[in-house]
């Protein structure tokens, strides 16, 4: 059985994870509308990225520090 910590953790992880997965679909759709070419497309997968890399680094920063 699952303490509610472990619960929210999970949850935090699968949620996040699955609204990160959203968000490459969402970005990848709009590229392909927009017809955005390579370079469009690598800008905007870029900038999806940065967001991406801030969470995690933000996550690492508050597990070793605590």
């Amino acid at each position: 059985m699952l303490s509610i910590e472990e619960f929210e953790a999970w949850s935090l992880y699968l949620g996040v994870g699955g609204l990160i997965a959203f968000m490459v679909f969402i970005v990848w759709d709009l590229a392909k509308q927009s017809k955005a070419g390579r370079f469009g497309t690598f800008v905007l997968f870029s900038a999806l990225a940065l967001g991406l890399l801030g969470f995690v680094i933000k996550t690492v920063l508050v597990e070793t520090l605590e």
